[in-house]
């Protein structure tokens, strides 16, 4: 029997409806941990001060790019960017390696009639999250070279990568292994991953232009209610990826 992409959706809403509850959590308590993380490594308030002359500048010259606003920066400034931007991209990719072990773990747990919980399936996954952080690590470095040439191969990369933290946590494969079987698996079901990866990016992007159009009342509160919706669509994701794979092995 041929696998459709009506069937593969149906059986990820049911799913997602059935283990709601566990997925929130899991968004939320992974949401919080990325944020208290980043803020605990970001540079203290007096050095971030030093940035605010750069937000003037931005500012004053929307022509500028990225990289000729860096050149304009002072030594002392591009260091003080450069911690923000490692904090940042370090919490994230804790929290995606927590989010993918744990959505993971909480299907495969939940498929062999096992008593779960989102604690208890983050706790399960412990021993595959070092391994699922240099995936993601480098899936989101090819990504974003991807990205930077143009927006086509970012997304073509983004295909290929897909299935490789399904495959890490299933087959227990390494990371170049798991994205290799990954990139030919989806090129070979192109027309059930890549409707869901395109989806998974636009969905990620409509989140983004919306944090950049709230008033920011609270942002530490604003902040970890955009992750937890940035992270309950990628549970889904990862759900229909999962369900996909398993598809595809039998």
């Amino acid at each position: 029997m041929p696998i459709t992409a009506g069937t593969l959706y149906r059986d990820t809403m049911n799913f997602t409806r059935n283990q709601l509850i566990g997925l929130l959590l899991l968004s939320l308590l992974t949401a919080v941990i990325t944020v208290m993380l980043n803020q605990a490594l970001i540079p203290a308030p007096d050095q971030l001060q030093i940035l605010s002359n750069v937000s003037g500048n931005l500012s004053s010259t929307g022509q500028l790019g990225l990289h000729d606003l860096i050149q304009q920066m002072t030594p002392e400034q591009q260091m003080v960017l450069l911690k923000v931007s490692a904090a940042s991209t370090f919490a994230a990719l804790v929290g995606n390696a927590l989010l993918t072990g744990g959505v993971l773990t909480l299907v495969r747990q939940v498929s062999a009639g096992q008593p779960t919980s989102a604690l208890r399936a983050i706790g399960a996954s412990a021993p595959l999250l070092p391994r699922l952080f240099f995936l993601i690590l480098v899936g989101t470095i090819l990504v974003q070279l991807g990205m930077l040439l143009l927006i086509v191969p970012g997304v073509l990369l983004a295909i290929a990568v897909s299935l490789s933290s399904v495959i890490a946590a299933v087959e227990n494969k390494g990371v170049f292994a798991s994205i290799r079987v990954s990139a030919k698996l989806a090129y070979g079901n192109l027309k059930l991953v890549a409707p869901a990866v395109l989806f998974w990016l636009l969905a990620k992007i409509a989140l983004l232009m919306l944090v950049a159009r709230v008033p920011l009342a609270s942002p530490t509160t604003m902040a970890i209610l955009m992750n937890g919706v940035s992270n309950l669509i990628s549970a889904i994701f990862l759900i229909y990826l999962f369900r996909l794979y398993m598809l595809l092995r039998q």
